[in-house]
């Protein structure tokens, strides 16, 4: 049977020069950075000191402006509630768009519950957030604004450096969440005007439970994790030094090889899209059509339950995504509710009918004959779905009727 991972969006394999350059930090190099004055302490820190000058080149930042984090979510935390309790004198507003992922959003309860407000800017119907209304949402008591570089779940790229732009010139720390979009598509910090991002080495070939957050020199944060004065006093405990090792080496390699990534993943994603596009009907495609993650497909399908077509693709082999297309709203002890994502009811997605999106996310090692294959069995699943669902009879039976 086919084994064809389209997930990459939510995690990707680990490249085996990455394994290979961990692998010594893993047994005989076990030093603790912390422990600098012995060799083996030493060589630890030389090891981490190499690795944030990868990560830094990776995104045009300076090395002492990385702190390693133990992934993208504690990073955004770090980032959000970090940034507006150390600035919480100046105002307590923060700005962001209404298509972050969780990690952001949810970072942003307890801030309100102590009192910050949050305005929360809309996204067009391609899942675009407008810098004009960012502009006009930050008020002279903001402290934060916040829009991710790429979502993951519809594959649209935000217009960041416009956005940039305009909170330097309002004086406002400006954070960007580029989990899904670093080591894929280029992004300069200081192009895009960020004072933080965020960044996950498991979404670059790199290991899981490793990530960064760029922190441009000036900006200073509260600490969320008490303990010692690791990273630069901004994240308490011992270094995760193999993973930050493994994170370093994933950054190498996608600032040498991102391009040739992106020029073959664009050709596979044409294929697949083309594809999709004349053999499903009732297909409605989400994210922007051209300002997008390469290799990156999403949609949803009128009639047919994302969650359903997962199943039915993985019983051929293939692995994709419902893009968190429907997640359970526990409305009472006995009562449940089906509701769309908070992206897809952003960007117009009916939420009566739950469809969700699949999202197909294609990796570096993505081959035509995959794409072959999902779509020569997705019209049938399709099809398939369709025959179970009763809304689909009831608009056959209109049809019908109307003709």
């Amino acid at each position: 049977m086919a084994h064809i991972f389209f997930d990459h969006i939510s995690t990707t394999p680990l490249d085996p020069r990455v394994l290979e350059a961990m692998m010594p930090y893993l047994t005989e190099r076990y030093g603790n950075p912390s422990s600098h004055i012995h060799d083996e302490g030493q060589q630890a820190v030389r090891a981490m000191d190499a690795a944030r000058a990868e990560v830094a080149g990776l995104v045009g930042a300076k090395p002492q402006e990385i702190v390693f984090t133990s992934g993208a979510t504690e990073a955004n935390n770090l980032a959000i509630k970090g940034a507006a309790e150390s600035r919480g004198k100046k105002g307590r507003h923060l700005v962001v768009s209404e298509v972050e992922h969780f990690s952001v959003l949810n970072a942003l309860l307890p801030l309100r519950n102590r009192g910050f407000e949050v305005t929360t800017v809309k996204a067009d119907g391609d899942g675009k957030v407008d810098p004009d209304d960012v502009r006009r949402a930050i008020r002279p008591d903001t402290v934060l604004v916040s829009v991710m570089h790429a979502n993951a779940e519809i594959g649209t790229v935000e217009p960041i450096e416009e956005i940039g732009r305009i909170a330097n010139e309002r004086e406002v720390l400006f954070h960007t969440d580029a989990t899904a979009s670093a080591g894929h598509i280029p992004l300069d910090v200081q192009t895009a005007g960020a004072d933080l991002v965020t960044l996950s080495a498991h979404n670059f070939y790199g290991p899981k439970g490793t990530g960064a957050l760029v922190v441009r020199e000036g900006v200073r944060l509260e600490s969320q994790i008490d303990g010692g004065f690791q990273e630069m006093g901004y994240r308490a405990g011992t270094e995760n030094v193999p993973g930050i090792v493994g994170m370093g080496q994933a950054a190498r390699i996608a600032s040498k090889e991102m391009g040739e990534w992106g020029r073959h993943l664009g050709a596979l994603e044409k294929r697949l899209r083309e594809g999709v596009a004349s053999s499903v009907e009732h297909l409605h495609f989400t994210g922007h059509p051209t300002d997008r993650l390469p290799g990156h497909v999403s949609f949803w399908v009128e009639y047919a339950e994302g969650e359903s077509l997962l199943l039915f693709l993985n019983v051929h082999g293939v692995m994709a995504a419902s893009g968190s297309a429907c997640s359970s709203n526990l409305k009472g002890r006995d009562e449940e509710d089906l509701v769309a994502s908070h992206v897809l009811r952003a960007i117009g997605v009916p939420s009566d009918i739950c469809t969700g999106s699949i999202t197909f996310s294609l990796g570096k090692g993505s081959t035509g004959q995959e794409v072959d294959h999902v779509l020569s069995v997705l019209p049938g699943i399709v099809r398939r779905l369709w025959e179970m669902s009763p809304t689909y009879l009831d608009y056959q039976k209109k049809t019908r009727q109307g003709g």
